[in-house]
């Protein structure tokens, strides 16, 4: 702030001057000079406003008079405030920040300049008063003021006590939950000038300012069952060199390339999470790869309310406003193109980690309330993180809730896809007294982390009148040991990442006998898990995710080759039902790269005729491969970066296969994407001969037809056996079977499309088979053949 001239002159030896922060004040009048030093510290009372004050009680050497300095009135206007809503609010003229702290004795509202941010210097402290400033178990304060560029955080102090679950530090400066974008560091990966990792943190003060163009965007709400979902990574589906973006690595970067996604035929992205994060987090120097570990995929949240900064052009420049439009664009471009947006979210851990972890947001405003905490202190760990989110607690609940609704209401989002979403049905901590419905309990009435039949905020989410409405997606297990996979509780909303759908199509497409049957389960939508009380849609249907192989590498290695992580390869699964179709690792024989061609094929041509929500992993659509690394977390690099150049090479090939699938799927018939379980009205299976399916435990052969209104009907068969054998074909009287897909042929000739050059040749390389109501299938191939009008009948 400027110093205004002097007001008046004063001869006792103290002085009394009116200022903000300053340590050093140099005063002239036109007779003398007077130095001051101050090395105490300013209390700034939140109760008089109209100037601060504080006493200099430090020797100077007065040669004359001593001259008053009055500084310009203070920045902002204090009052009262409310209590709700939590954060910091726009109203009227000025910001309500308010936020809940159950165990605290005092709280400082700590305000920041842009510039005095980076000097690690506050602004301006507002004590709270407990008797003005406080309602229950919530602090508040309004201000009156100008809010362009200012940051905000809390200091709290209380009883630092971690053998009681308390860890207030009033050194401590902490994120508000609320806070809608947090401002740290500027650019993704760079380490602090000292080699700090974990550099300050503080919330955007929202204030009046333009607001977003949404030019009318609505949801476009799409049936589930005719989703097609595509997992991407933001900052991995940009940054190579190759995608030529102007803005690579960030939201707008994606936004350059949503006509691919639209011409592969995807419906729905699903965001890797985008919630602020510390990619600083296990940084370290990967001789291996020769570069830095980081935390790459993200699932490590510091701020549920905020998108990541640094995934923006922006950066932190106007404070967060420009990183959150950035955002915003991305998903109305998305939806111009008729793509939805589903969003990744970690509700399960936060990045503060364990009892030796740092201390940053919930931990410091209230950790007994925010954490599943033991009697003595100790976190559960459910997540496999060092900490576990108190789900079902009252106030967490409200938080959870309060978010997800943010994101829908302010951001549109879609839906989201809950990372390791049975946490979320486990009993809160009673650490404070409180059972799950808030009323006082005596006794310990519910072990902490008990499997919770109806999850207070399972049922929230699934009956709140904006989040009903919109995509729910369970991750149904935990790295506790609790699988839901069908069991997950659903109110007939919830789908699931289905796990065991992963399981058994990865080990019969590899010709594992024994899952014949599981197999028809699962091309039916999974009836067994899903009959009661569900559709197929609710089985969100993956071959590969971010978290594994890629479908490359499931036919390219048998074993994981984790190694660059720095773990001694312990880290990933070890159980990946892949298989390397002979030989091991990227240089091989043509016989076994043609092979590998050929099972990818498969798997993808499964994943599409399949009944309920396929979903396409990042790259899988050209063979990205990260060379047998299964959980490639750690790593800002070519691993996890899409290869436009690789896509562009294999647009004649795979890519072209897979967007030929998935508009078949889509577009081109209605029978892949039913509302309910298909019957024997519709669905009908065969084996090696008409209507005589083979279950028994050495069959590796499905075939199936399914009436389609489009189409009139479809035959599909998988043949997982290493011997090549003649099928015959259901008889239809006045009609042949012509084939589309044959996953055995070569590129072009795998997908036979009505304007292929050359396929009135090809189809009659078959057409002695056809005659006789047969088809040739090669080991480890499949089909899908249409049943068309025969000319010559």
């Amino acid at each position: 702030m400027a110093m205004s001239c002097f007001s008046h002159i004063l001869s006792p030896p103290h002085i009394t001057t009116f200022i903000s922060h300053s340590t050093t004040l140099s005063l002239t009048n036109k007779m003398n000079s007077v130095e001051l030093h101050n090395r105490s510290s300013i209390t700034i009372s939140s109760k008089s406003r109209t100037k601060k004050t504080f006493a200099i009680e430090n020797r100077i050497d007065v040669e004359t008079e001593i001259a008053v300095v009055e500084i310009e009135k203070p920045q902002f206007e204090v009052s009262k405030g409310y209590p709700s809503p939590f954060g910091a609010t726009v109203r009227e003229d000025g910001v309500n920040f308010a936020i809940y702290s159950l165990n605290s004795l005092s709280a400082t509202l700590c305000l920041f300049t842009l510039c005095d941010f980076h000097n690690n210097q506050v602004t301006e402290y507002i004590t709270l008063d407990p008797l003005v400033n406080k309602t229950g178990c919530v602090w508040h304060v309004f201000l009156k003021g100008d809010f362009k560029d200012m940051l905000y955080g809390y200091k709290f102090d209380g009883k630092f006590s971690p053998q009681q679950g308390h860890y207030y530090d009033s050194s401590r400066l902490l994120l508000d939950p609320y806070a809608k974008a947090v401002i740290s560091k500027g650019e993704f990966g760079v380490v602090g000038p000292d080699g700090n990792c974990w550099p300050q943190m503080a919330g955007m003060v929202p204030f009046d300012h333009e607001e977003f163009d949404w030019e009318g965007d609505l949801p476009l709400k799409y049936p589930q069952k005719d989703l097609i979902i595509y997992e991407l990574h933001v900052r991995g589906f940009t940054k190579h060199e190759s995608s030529n973006t102007k803005f690579p690595g960030t939201y707008l970067g994606v936004v350059e390339k949503l006509d691919h996604l639209k011409d592969l035929g995807v419906n729905c992205i699903e965001l890797m999470p985008c919630h602020e994060f510390n990619e600083l987090e296990y940084y370290s120097y990967n001789p291996g790869q020769g570069d830095y570990r980081v935390n790459f995929w993200g699932y490590s949240t510091i701020n549920y309310f905020s998108p990541m900064i640094r995934y923006s052009s922006a950066d932190i420049q106007n404070c967060g406003p420009d990183g959150i439009n950035e955002i915003k664009f991305l998903i109305k471009e998305a939806h111009k193109r008729g793509i939805e947006v589903v969003m990744d979210v970690v509700f399960n851990h936060t990045a503060e980690g364990n009892e030796k972890g740092p201390i940053i947001s919930f931990r410091g405003v209230d950790n007994s309330v925010y954490y599943m905490v033991a009697p003595k202190g100790e976190f559960y760990n459910y997540s496999g993180c060092g900490n576990t989110f108190n789900c079902n607690h009252p106030v967490v609940r409200k938080f959870i809730v309060d978010c997800l609704r943010y994101w829908v209401t302010e951001m549109h989002v879609d839906g989201f896809r809950f990372d390791l979403a049975s946490i979320m049905t486990r009993g809160s901590s009673l650490w404070n007294g409180v059972n799950v419905f808030g009323a006082p309990i005596e006794g310990d009435l519910l072990a902490t982390g008990t499997p919770l039949s109806s999850p207070p905020l399972i049922d929230m989410i699934s009956n709140d009148p904006i989040l009903r409405g919109v995509k729910l997606i369970a991750e149904a297990w935990d790295a506790g040991g609790l699988y839901q996979v069908g069991t997950f509780p659903h109110w007939g909303i919830w789908s699931e990442w289905n796990g065991k759908y992963r399981d058994t199509v990865r080990q019969f497409i590899k010709g594992t006998d024994g899952f014949a049957g599981a197999f028809a389960e699962c091309v039916c939508g999974s009836p067994n898990l899903y009959q009661r009380g569900r559709k197929p849609w609710h089985s969100i249907n993956l071959v590969c995710a971010h978290d594994g192989f890629t479908l490359a590498d499931l036919v390219t290695y048998n074993n994981k080759h984790n190694l660059p992580n720095g773990e001694d390869n312990n880290d990933g699964e070890n159980h990946n039902n892949s298989w390397n179709c002979g030989e091991e690792g990227e240089f091989v024989s043509a016989s076994v790269k043609k092979l590998r061609k050929r099972q990818m094929r498969n798997f993808f041509l499964s994943l599409m005729v399949s009944q309920g929500v396929p979903m396409i992993y990042m790259g899988d659509e050209y063979g990205h491969t990260k060379g047998g690394n299964n959980n490639t977390y750690c790593h800002d690099n070519y691993l996890n970066y899409f290869r436009w150049d690789k896509k562009e090479e294999s647009s004649s090939d795979f890519y072209r296969f897979c967007r030929l699938l998935t508009k078949f799927r889509h577009r081109q018939c209605e029978s892949l994407g039913l509302d309910d379980f298909p019957t024997s009205d519709r669905l009908q299976w065969h084996g090696h001969f008409p209507a005589t399916p083979d279950w028994s435990e050495t069959s590796r052969f499905v075939a199936f037809t399914l009436m389609d209104s489009v189409k009139g009907e479809i035959y599909i068969a998988f043949n997982t056996s290493h011997l090549p054998f003649t099928i015959t074909l259901p008889e239809r009287p006045g009609y042949r079977w012509e084939p589309l897909v044959d996953t055995s042929k070569s590129a072009p000739y795998d997908f036979l499309t009505p304007d292929l050059p050359g396929r009135d040749i090809a189809i009659q390389q078959y057409a002695h088979f056809l005659d006789a109501n047969m088809y040739p299938m090669l080991s480890y191939s499949s089909v899908i053949l249409l049943r068309t009008p025969d000319v010559n009948a």
